[in-house]
């Protein structure tokens, strides 16, 4: 789905990046060859192989990569092998999620040298236990050409999601099974509170919105706004997915709500009773550097959380961040996350 336009604008900016830059951990490959350090991670990681390779020339750490799973399942499988831990760092336990977790214990503290260079501004644990590597904000999408071709005018807020003149357009993704299906849950929450989100999405479900089980089948398949051409124009995604869909024209075919997002982001940390604490402390030094933080956008579909760090050209046209997006404090996430989750399933599937 990424389009050639961004993925050359990314590979002009790993160039650059590469050119002049230092990567941590000091000291070349040894006769004994490197050490292997497991990074566990979600199924959405990608890193240009150099990079990797540029780190593990400097540093003489190797990165194994083990996915698994989206956000949620990734964050399930750390806490039920906490005890004989399946990796030495894991990336990817995003704020939907964090809080459950650190409640769990299966990160150890560790402040990365990297992390006063803007990842410190999405902290959530004194204890440092996590260090910001992306955010990716969860908003409503539109397909922005079916508008045109009705000569409808698009939703632009919560409200006009209810409104019947947009029945049966929206597509969701389900918050027991989705990482955007739970953040979107999240900004309901934060935009009518605790006692009257219900109410919102009975009137959701009275305008027909589809719930399905991820990301992937709402986006590539129930979109019309995609390359799957699908029957809906209205979906849960990112802001960062109109930057996806640009054409010859350079122009984007979609649009995201910017009224609608709920600020989502991912975290690196170094996994209690780990084999290589202290290798893992470089590869979360490694995610949080210039040389791996210029890739993100362009590879994964996130911002980065460095400050300072170039996005692909047409980014800040089709793909900015909202002034102010949605969150819910951890402690409100911790206490209400599975709650909420069943009242949406007694709701929706009930």
């Amino acid at each position: 789905m990424k389009s050639s336009a961004v993925r050359a604008a990314a590979a002009v900016c790993l160039a650059s990046a590469l050119g002049g830059c230092t990567l941590v951990g000091g000291s070349s490959n040894d006769a004994q060859g490197p050490t292997t350090v497991t990074l566990v991670t979600h199924d959405s990681f990608d890193a240009p192989q150099e990079v990797l390779d540029a780190f593990e020339k400097q540093s003489g750490i190797k990165i194994v990569v083990q996915k698994s799973g989206d956000a949620g399942a990734l964050t399930n499988k750390l806490v039920l092998t906490k005890a004989n831990p399946i990796g030495d760092v894991a990336y990817g336990v995003d704020s939907t999620f964090a809080s459950r977790a650190l409640s769990e214990g299966v990160f150890e503290p560790y402040t990365s040298p990297e992390a006063d260079r803007g990842p410190q501004r999405y902290a959530v644990d004194q204890e440092h236990r996590l260090s910001a590597v992306d955010l990716g904000d969860v908003c409503v999408n539109v397909d922005t050409g079916y508008f045109a071709g009705k000569g409808l005018t698009p939703p632009a807020s919560f409200e006009d999601l209810a409104d019947p003149k947009y029945k049966d357009l929206l597509v969701v993704e389900n918050p027991a099974t989705s990482s955007p299906g739970l953040a979107f849950l999240f900004a309901t929450i934060a935009k009518y509170g605790e006692t009257a989100w219900p109410d919102y999405w009975a009137r959701l479900k009275e305008n027909g919105v589809k719930s399905v089980s991820g990301w992937e089948e709402a986006y590539t398949q129930q979109f019309s706004g995609s390359s799957g051409k699908g029957p809906r124009p209205i979906v849960v995604s990112y802001a960062s997915s109109p930057a996806a869909e640009i054409g010859q024209d350079g122009k984007s075919r979609t649009k995201a709500l910017l009224d609608t997002c709920y600020r989502q982001v991912e975290y690196a940390g170094v996994l209690a009773g780990g084999k290589q604490v202290d290798k893992a402390r470089k590869v979360v030094d490694f995610l949080l550097t210039q040389q791996f933080q210029v890739t993100v956008a362009g590879k994964m579909y996130v911002y980065p959380s460095r400050q300072g760090v170039e996005l692909p050209p047409g980014w800040a046209q089709v793909a900015p961040l909202p002034d102010k997006a949605a969150s819910l404090t951890p402690d409100q996430v911790q206490a209400g996350r599975e709650k909420w989750i069943g009242q949406w399933r007694s709701l929706l599937e009930g």
